[in-house]
């Protein structure tokens, strides 16, 4: 799957070749405060724990994966775009609705480049495959995460404790449902 390019970015899917863009992307603590309370990501965390959780949910036909985002103008990465099934790593794993998330540098952030970038992998997606569902969660606290999924027209669904292998949270879960009648 390929998705076309917005008025300011363009798109690809990310592979263990871009460790080092994961790497740097981590190294600020601004940007890690609500993921690990601003623990930086270790280069051996990249390699050993997450291009393997990558490589379990990437599938490049279906959209699924890190989606690396570069400024056209200067032809920079400038963070990435989640797309996978929610609860990929749990036994409730729903293909039909696919979470995203979105990680930025924080030169990057408050210029609308979060909301532009999952809006155009969305409607990519949501064009070629059957999802009925786009989720994000956050922790409650994060207003501006918050703010890119109402903007993306997402509603408040649920405070709950989101489960994962490498750590549970509280978090505040947000929807948008693809099918009209049931919205």
């Amino acid at each position: 799957m390929d998705v076309l390019p917005s008025e300011r970015l363009t798109f690809s899917l990310m592979d263990a070749s871009d460790a080092p863009l994961m790497f740097e992307l981590d190294q600020d603590p601004e940007v890690m405060h609500f993921i690990s309370g601003g623990k930086t990501t270790s280069y051996d965390d990249v390699l050993q724990v997450f291009l393997p959780r990558l490589a379990q949910y990437r599938n490049p036909t279906k959209g699924w994966g890190l989606w690396k985002v570069v400024e056209s103008a200067s032809d920079e990465f400038i963070g990435w775009v989640l797309v996978r099934p929610m609860a990929f790593f749990s036994a409730d794993r729903d293909d039909s609705d696919l979470e995203l998330g979105w990680r930025f540098k924080r030169a990057a952030w408050g210029k609308g480049y979060a909301t532009e970038a999952a809006r155009q992998i969305m409607m990519t997606i949501s064009q070629t495959t059957a999802v009925t569902k786009f989720s994000a969660l956050a922790v409650e606290d994060n207003h501006a995460s918050i703010n890119i999924m109402t903007k993306l027209g997402m509603r408040f669904e649920k405070k709950a404790l989101h489960k994962d292998p490498l750590g549970d949270m509280d978090v505040v879960y947000y929807r948008l449902n693809m099918n009209k009648s049931t919205d």
